[in-house]
């Protein structure tokens, strides 16, 4: 099976990268490998732009939220005043499948891994003096992303902010929950259906928002090796194509708004090959395969974080050298967006002094390291030539078997993408027990008196939860029952006809439904996806 790792061997000549695939202990001129070309033309192997970070810095994007609306939006401040030039919102997880705080099913939950959002009064506290027509903005949420696109665009509305000035992103990736994370509500077809909706609604009204995040992240998480990261991301990305085009976008211009999300973990040489060869494998696959000819159109435009599961418990610290390590290697393969973990995350959410520290990261790259001044350092290098050759030879088998047999949703449905990663991520974890690969602090170089858990890991007060259930019960009592109920009923009507949902969403959240309220008209209208076992 392409990309899988093989053992670390006893030939001291023979080594892997960390997905697997060969590295030679010598790389020259000699070394097979494509003619990278020049940044900003096709197929933008060393980068977008001509100028690369000279013309403008990545966006320093710290992902972030937890509890109240309140409390993240102080963090957002703090980070806005420490030098983030974008925002992430994190949600909690009864807001990423539709149910509200005071719901059965959200006991425990609420604003424990990002922030508890039930209604417009939480979106605009979380807002609160953030001036969205100057702020990009991004939400990483999927299965309720057109319910928390239209509290968004809600609250722009109520400040008076004209809809077309809005910028950020919206993940908006479906399908990648059903392989990898697993907060979907609906089944496939109609889940594609209310993304796409999204794209048409945006087009027409929101022209500068990124209305899709196709997340290999998530994907690497789950376990993948790098190149299955690409190859599962990029056969997800021409299912969107294709969805968008069957409703009527065509990919010239739909194209233009579409972003996508990696991981970044510490193999340098690899992860760096990774990006330069993300760029160059999306632009043929959209000229060749959807004829595309618009350079933007052609682009490949993406976030990255660093790896959250490279991150230790054991000998916390360690973690700083991990993320500085991997953003290094985000900027060297000529990242847009990044975000740096905290090195409490295999603990906790981040406090505000590991936030910070996080964000200093990226800065002193940027500021000190002087890599930010040349457009593709590392391009010519013969190993990190070689290696994006390999990748885009190993990703581009992986795209061309699941296009053969019908497309990534077909895949999905069979289970055949949660298998591979499960096999993956099932190898690593036997390499790391039998000792063939090395964690330090971990399996190798442990300390003999562990520490204990650090004092000032970030806890949530259970208060929160009992504050926001009233917050909502409140809302419930003090709006408008007949718009409220207009607004729920033409919902469901688009939802059942066919016809585009986000104008509805809008009118309702606007009327005070909550996003529980309107997902769970949608369930009526769609019903609730199954996973598939896999075995």
């Amino acid at each position: 099976m392409s990309g899988n790792r093989g053992p670390i061997p006893d030939d001291p000549e023979q080594r892997f990268t960390a997905s697997g695939l060969p590295r030679e202990r010598l790389y020259g001129p000699t070394a097979s490998f494509e003619e990278p070309g020049d940044p900003g033309r096709f197929p933008f192997t060393r980068g977008l732009h001509p100028t690369g970070y000279r013309g403008r810095l990545w966006t320093m994007r710290q992902y972030a939220g937890f509890g109240t609306a309140a409390e993240s939006n102080r963090r957002y401040r703090y980070l806005l005043d420490q030098g983030t030039t974008g925002l992430s919102v994190a949600f909690d997880l009864p807001t990423q499948i539709g149910y509200d705080s005071d719901d059965p099913q959200a006991q425990g939950e609420v604003g424990r891994v990002g922030v508890a959002i039930d209604s417009l009064e939480d979106m605009e506290l979380l807002f609160d003096g953030i001036p969205l027509d100057r702020v990009s903005t991004s939400m990483t949420i999927n299965a309720t992303a057109a319910i928390l696109l239209g509290l968004y665009i809600a609250v722009a509305r109520r400040r008076g902010i004209a809809e077309e000035t809005l910028t950020g992103t919206v993940q908006n990736d479906i399908l990648k929950e059903y392989v990898a994370r697993g907060t979907w509500i609906f089944p496939p077809e109609p889940s594609l259906r209310l993304a796409t909706d999204v794209f048409a609604y945006c087009a027409e009204r929101v022209p500068r928002w990124n209305t899709i995040s196709i997340s290999g992240y998530h994907i690497r998480e789950a376990g993948a090796t790098a190149p299955q990261e690409l190859a599962f991301t990029f056969a997800h990305g021409l299912e969107y194509v294709r969805a968008a085009r069957a409703a009527g976008l065509a990919p010239e211009q739909f194209g233009k708004r579409l972003s996508f999300f990696f991981a970044c973990h510490s193999d340098l040489l690899e992860e760096v090959a990774k990006f330069r060869c993300a760029r160059r494998l999306w632009a043929r696959l959209m000229k060749e395969r959807f004829g595309v000819e618009d350079p933007r159109a052609q682009q490949c435009r993406f976030h990255v974080q660093t790896g959250g599961v490279t991150l230790t418990a054991q000998q916390p610290d360690n973690n700083v050298v991990r993320v500085a390590l991997q953003a290094l290697a985000a900027v060297l393969g000529g990242s847009q967006s990044l975000h740096t973990n905290a090195r409490d995350e295999a603990l906790a959410l981040p406090t505000e002094g590991s936030a910070r520290l996080a964000l200093r990261t990226q800065q002193i790259i940027a500021f000190e390291s002087g890599v930010a001044d040349t457009v593709d350092p590392l391009g010519g290098a013969y190993a990190v030539e070689a290696a994006t050759d390999a990748l885009e030879s190993e990703a581009l088998d992986i795209i061309d078997r699941i296009e053969s047999r019908g497309g990534a949703v077909k895949a999905i449905e069979r289970g055949e993408t949660q298998r591979e990663i499960q096999e993956s991520a099932y190898r690593f974890q036997r390499e790391v027990e039998r000792g063939e690969r090395t964690i330090v602090g971990v399996n190798r170089f442990q300390e003999e008196q562990e520490e204990t858990l650090p004092a000032d890991i970030l806890r949530i007060d259970p208060d929160v939860e009992r504050a926001q259930v009233e917050r909502v019960r409140s809302l419930r009592g003090r709006r408008d029952p007949e718009a409220w109920r207009e607004g729920l009923d033409e919902l469901e009507h688009r939802a059942r006809s066919g016809e585009n949902v986000v104008p509805a969403i809008v009118d309702a959240v606007l009327a005070l439904a909550t996003v529980g309220e309107i997902a769970s008209r949608l369930r009526g209208a769609f019903g609730e996806h199954r996973e598939t076992l896999v075995l």
